[in-house]
């Protein structure tokens, strides 16, 4: 009897880790990024995103823009394996604001993606706001914000682990993870560590050269309990990637002398070592009674440390090296006070300052070892200060969300190149700019039953130009000459959303169309071989020249919407759909790099005690609407594509689980429409790939 019932037993408790695992997804999400504070997402009047770390790392994404994929809403803008940038209904880069732990990455984006920096492999989860959130995080918050969130010190007595292993075929790509927290009185410490091995990655046609590389990420927190209400916090975080290269990024070189162009041939950026350094200390204090105040303030400095080199592909050597820090001491406090059971109160303040000086060195005739400084700006400086309040009511199945912020953010450098003349005087006038703005939000929501709750929001975005919009007056590893704006004109938008969302143990599923218009647009234009391109580039340069400027006006109207829908026990269907349009108003043209539509459908289920299998599929639509006088015939049309992911799940207990999936199982080739590259050249995405992974906890 006693052999007869332990694998009785084990299968029993399977089957039931597996059907808690199910059930888990029938919980209504609960995000802080959303409000600032722990908030049930469907009472909030707006679109927001979470899911787990594990989840968006199941099929073995190495950095946010891997993750999030295919989610509705979302898109990658990606030049290499490492570089994948996500944006938000249309929106990347510069008009997305990414945190980790709530904290801003601050830093310029030429090539690659800083958020690559965020060491995916340790989230715990991720949130995200869909649509302006300037009214919380400032300037830059157009598109939304994307908060990664690490594991916390927690007082749980003892020690726990947990620990994770995972390969992938097409990169050959190796990654290990674990996390410790320990726990004794009132001292609680975590430490982890995410190291991935990365190989060049195969695609249908072939390997992708120049797509390996090796990722290390290092976290660490210690609390110390105060009393019941009040803690104390310092958290340490380090990532480190190196030998990064952007094969998106290879252009042909332009140069007026024949020889020298041909000499050079092509440039390609890579990055030999970048790293993100994090020091925070925070305090929060959680308060008691009817009409409890909760308090949490920190202080932080962020570092970013690139290396930005352009490689000659024919001379097999660096022309362009670029060593640039971009560091951030910042300090944010906020207060949230329960005035009433239906009447929560929250106000805040959020003040950083981010500066940078590129130390550049350049070959002066490309083609030779003649190497001298040319230094794009000197002591550049950001400095932000917001204040905001926000207001949350409940009447009865009403529930009101409304917000104000007041931002200042100045810019200022102590000199920038002559874009005409990178080796000549730098220019020292007209370089500082201020500029002021109100943000706000004004959203309501209505619970008619659990799954029909229908929302509207009003909100307004604001976002003034980073450095190398202002400041960057310089040849770069793309081929192009730059010309910054350090007067530049801020960016605001004004987003109309109309929504519904619902949930029950059956079904879970949401909706969204909006309309998002920007004035003042901000963008690089390409205004090579013109009369300006002469006068600003200098003759030397006008075959290739950008142009920083502002857009009179764009709109992006967008329609959105998921479902999970539990079909029979234990099985479950899931569909999700992204539509948008873009408009250049001024130009009368499609809005320049925006997502193709896309249909997600999937399944997942129990199959077998302790096993779950899943399928999903993605069905994007051909590109045809693109940029032609604003890109200068840069932007081409993109094919549609379709592609499988089978994956499968054994789960032997809560504390270990196994999974093995075939990653694009039919092996199409494909890439996303906002791949970078030269028109037709673009690099295709990993072929077939089988996938496998471990995670114990203890």
């Amino acid at each position: 009897m006693h052999f007869t019932m332990r694998p009785l037993a084990a299968a029993l408790a399977a089957l039931c880790a597996s059907s808690l695992a199910l059930a888990d997804a029938t919980l209504a999400p609960v995000s802080v990024t959303a409000k600032g504070y722990e908030a049930d997402t469907l009472s909030t009047p707006s679109s927001v995103f979470v899911a787990g770390g594990d989840e968006l790392r199941r099929d073995g994404a190495n950095n946010l823009g891997e993750a999030l994929r295919g989610e509705p809403g979302f898109a990658v803008n990606g030049d290499g394996a490492q570089g994948q940038n996500p944006a938000i209904r249309g929106l990347k880069k510069e008009s997305i604001v990414l945190l980790v732990d709530g904290m801003r990455l601050n830093s310029a984006q030429p090539a690659g993606a800083i958020a690559s920096f965020m060491s995916l492999g340790l989230a715990e989860r991720v949130e995200a706001v869909k649509g302006p959130a300037s009214v919380l995080y400032g300037t830059g918050a157009l598109g939304g914000a994307i908060n990664v969130l690490m594991p916390q010190a927690r007082f749980e007595p003892g020690a726990r682990f947990s620990t994770s292993a995972s390969y992938d075929s097409a990169s050959k790509g190796l990654r290990g993870t674990g996390v410790a927290n320990l726990s004794q009185g009132d001292h609680a410490l975590m430490l982890g560590a995410s190291l991935a091995r990365i190989d060049d990655y195969k695609a249908p046609d072939g390997t992708v050269a120049r797509t390996g590389y090796d990722s290390d990420s290092f976290i660490g927190q210690y609390r110390f309990r105060i009393d019941a209400q009040q803690q104390l916090r310092l958290s340490l975080q380090k990532h480190q990637d190196e030998n990064v290269w952007y094969p998106g990024s290879t252009k042909p070189f332009t140069h007026p002398n024949g020889a020298i162009a041909a000499a050079v041939a092509s440039t390609t950026v890579h990055s030999p070592k970048q790293e993100r350094t994090l020091a925070e200390i925070g305090y929060s204090y959680k308060g008691a009674g009817a009409t409890p105040v909760n308090v949490d303030v920190r202080a932080y400095r962020q570092e970013m440390e690139r290396q930005i080199y352009a490689w000659s592909n024919r001379l097999e050597r660096d022309i362009t090296m670029t060593k640039v820090g971009f560091v951030t001491h910042g300090f944010d406090a906020k207060a949230d006070w329960l005035v009433h059971p239906q009447h929560l109160i929250s106000f805040g303040t959020n003040v950083w300052e981010m500066t940078a000086s590129p130390q550049r060195t350049m070959a002066n005739t490309p083609n030779t070892l003649n190497y001298v400084r040319a230094d794009p700006f000197t002591d550049g400086r950001i400095r932000a200060l917001g204040l905001y309040v926000q207001d949350d009511m409940r009447f009865g199945k009403l529930n009101v969300l409304a917000a104000l912020r007041h931002d200042t953010v100045k810019g200022s450098a102590g000199s920038m190149a002559n874009s005409a003349n990178p080796l000549g005087a730098h220019n020292t006038a007209n370089l500082d700019r201020s500029d002021s703005a109100f943000s706000g939000s004004l959203g309501a929501s209505y619970e008619i039953s659990p799954l029909l709750r229908p929302y509207a929001s009003l909100s307004r975005g604001f976002r003034a130009g980073e450095m190398r919009e202002r400041y960057e007056s310089s040849p770069r590893g793309d081929g192009y000459y730059y010309v910054g704006n350090p007067q530049v004109k801020p960016e605001v938008s004004t987003q109309l959303e109309l929504g519904i969302k619902g949930q029950d143990e059956k079904l879970a599923w949401s909706a969204a169309v909006y309309r998002n218009r920007i004035s003042d647009y901000m963008s690089g234009q390409d205004i090579s071989g013109t009369a300006r391109a002469a006068a600003l580039c200098g003759p030397a340069n006008q075959g290739a020249c950008k142009e920083t400027v502002n857009i009179s006006r764009v709109v992006i109207d967008g329609f959105e919407a998921q479902a999970k829908w539990q079909a029979w026990r234990n099985q479950w269907l899931k569909a999700g759909i992204s539509i948008l349009r873009g408009e250049n108003e001024e130009l009368n043209e499609p809005l320049f790099q925006m997502p193709a539509d896309e249909l997600r459908l999937g399944w997942e289920g129990l199959v077998a005690p302790g096993w779950t299998a899943d399928v999903t599929g993605r069905f994007v639509r051909e590109q045809q609407r693109v940029a032609t006088v604003f890109s200068r015939g840069s932007e081409n049309k993109t094919a549609g594509f379709v592609t499988a992911d089978l994956g499968a799940t054994y789960r032997m207990n809560k504390q270990h689980t196994f999974r093995v999936a075939l990653k694009n199982a039919f092996d199409r080739s494909y890439h996303e429409h906002l791949t970078e590259g030269v028109s037709g050249q673009e690099i295709n995405m990993p072929g077939r790939s089988l996938f496998a992974s471990w995670k114990s906890d203890f």
